[in-house]
């Protein structure tokens, strides 16, 4: 599925840097070979903790770099072990929409000089919000144990699914604590509008707490975990209640938005992300934890099962589990598509009444949309509905809230021709070439759609802003068009099957019909 504008609720991935074979010298003048580094590590992280990541990275960086060479023995870093494996993440098209990248920036230190000592400072409250987080591993919290390799893997996944509660626990709290409260309070935000941008957050803690809980009973008095799979399939049913607040992320986000423009609430945003307790996370960075949460249960589920042996009592239980968390993502993807959807139908506006096409209040999905630019060079938002194609211009109703004023004649998926123009070809009237390049440079990234049949619509010619994006435009528009047709000619069917099968009993009947009378002509 098409990931539209910033971009992914994703799941992050930190690789710890495999340390390079060196030769060095010792006091003899000897060289000698440093002992080969363990395979790189590979860790699942939350999207909030790269930072963290990114910066003890940028420790050692500066170590190596700025320090001159050396003559002494230098001693091998040990690495700890960690959670190893590659898990492959799952698609979920209407989540991944509604998500926010987090893009940071790591900085190195250029001075070797140790900085002159700093004046004494009054001693101050510690904040009970950490700015970062320590990152810690099961094997971390144990001193000595006999489990091999594959067993201390499976603690390693189940002890990162356990801190990844708590980890979410504290940062909900921390939204309600700092934000939503203090917003009431000092009346930033009206009850409705904090209501509307908050959503069901708040019920969300004490189900977490719950599963929490029930975790760290599994732990023994070796600190290990033996059967899981109970304790999931029994907790998977209640994230049936991330179907209502996923489904108001979407009005949410666009309400959040809106409200930033406001002075006093955009300068209470800066300063609570400007804050030690915020980790350089703004408001919606928050409110979106629970959605990557969610679909992450999948993935860290999918592990623990590699690593769970075929004698393990695990071994019946982690397939249902899978299958039922599996079906939630699905149900919470589906029921989010068709809020979004409604959401940005409820945002057209048509100047006139022929745009008011039956299929765009028919759709009950976004196959995706986004930011083109037609031949003229005017940026256009298009939809691409579950069953019509929508071209608009964003603007600003009275409140100051977005809606989407229709531009063009909108096209019916079934009736949709797609045609991909090739790099440097000229896109017709009004060329992208005299639009965006003078006429000189080549254009790229260019498709044109238009509607076959008797309609007199003209083609649309418009421009994606890479190829990425325009690759993912075709291809969504492909199979919109495949599955209309489909559905258009299952219809056709639908409607032409019971008077076939009526006009066959008419003719059985008369069949049976006429051999009665001549039964009856016969006998008399």
């Amino acid at each position: 599925m098409e990931v539209e504008d910033t971009g992914e609720a994703r799941t992050s991935w930190y690789v710890a840097p495999a340390e390079t074979h060196s030769i060095l010298c010792d006091h003899a003048g000897k060289k000698r070979k440093q002992d080969p580094a363990p395979a790189p590590v590979i860790r699942i992280t939350e999207d909030e903790e790269e930072e963290e990541d990114g910066e003890t990275i940028s420790d050692h960086m500066k170590d190596s770099e700025v320090q001159e060479p050396s003559n002494k023995r230098v001693k091998p870093v040990v690495k700890s072990n960690s959670l190893t494996g590659v898990i492959t993440p799952s698609k979920t098209p209407a989540l991944k929409r509604i998500g926010q990248s987090i893009s940071r920036s790591i900085s190195f230190r250029t001075e070797a000089r140790p900085l002159p000592p700093a004046p004494m400072r009054p001693r101050t409250k510690a904040s009970s919000f950490p700015r970062r987080r320590n990152s810690q591993c099961w094997s971390d919290t144990v001193e000595s144990h006999d489990l091999t390799a594959k067993e201390i893997k499976r603690q390693e996944v189940i002890y990162e699914l356990t801190q990844g509660e708590r980890q979410l626990i504290e940062d909900l709290s921390l939204v309600k604590k700092v934000y939503y409260e203090p917003m009431l309070k000092l009346d930033i935000m009206t009850e409705s509008e904090l209501g509307q941008i908050f959503g069901t957050l708040d019920s969300l803690i004490p189900l977490h707490e719950d599963f929490l809980s029930r975790l760290e009973r599994l732990r023994g008095s070796e600190k290990t975990v033996g059967q899981v799979g109970p304790t999931l399939l029994n907790w998977f049913p209640c994230l049936e209640a991330y179907v209502t607040y996923c489904c108001n992320q979407v009005g949410a986000k666009a309400l959040l938005d809106q409200k930033k423009h406001e002075k006093r609430v955009e300068h209470f945003l800066r300063l609570c992300q400007e804050s030690s307790f915020s980790r350089k996370l703004d408001l919606w960075n928050f409110l979106d934890l629970p959605r990557s949460r969610l679909v992450k249960y999948p993935l860290l589920l999918k592990e623990i099962q590699k690593c769970t042996p075929p004698d393990h009592p695990d071994e019946d239980t982690l397939p249902d589990a899978m299958d039922l968390i599996h079906g939630i993502v699905a149900e919470v993807d589906k029921k989010t598509g068709e809020a979004e959807c409604q959401f940005y139908r409820r945002g057209l506006s048509y100047l006139d009444e022929s745009q008011r096409l039956p299929e765009i209040q028919q759709s009950r999905f976004l196959y995706c949309h986004g930011e083109l630019k037609n031949n003229k060079g005017q940026r256009l938002h298009v939809f691409l509905f579950e069953l019509a194609l929508v071209l608009s211009r964003p603007a600003e109703d009275k409140d100051g809230g977005q809606v989407f004023n229709v531009y063009r004649q909108p096209l019916t998926n079934a009736l949709l021709n797609l045609e991909e123009i090739p790099d440097g070809e000229a896109a017709g009237a009004g060329t992208f070439r005299g639009a965006f390049t003078g006429g000189n440079d080549k254009v790229k990234n260019c498709f044109r759609v238009s509607s076959r049949g008797r309609s007199k619509v003209n083609p649309y010619s418009l421009q994606a802003n890479d190829s990425f994006s325009r690759q993912q435009w075709i291809t969504c528009l492909r199979q919109a068009i495949i599955q209309s047709r489909d559905r258009t000619s299952q219809h056709r069917q639908s409607q032409l099957s019971p008077h076939a099968d009526l006009a066959l009993y008419h003719i059985a009947e008369l069949s049976l019909n006429s051999g009665s009378d001549m039964i009856d002509h016969t006998s008399r």
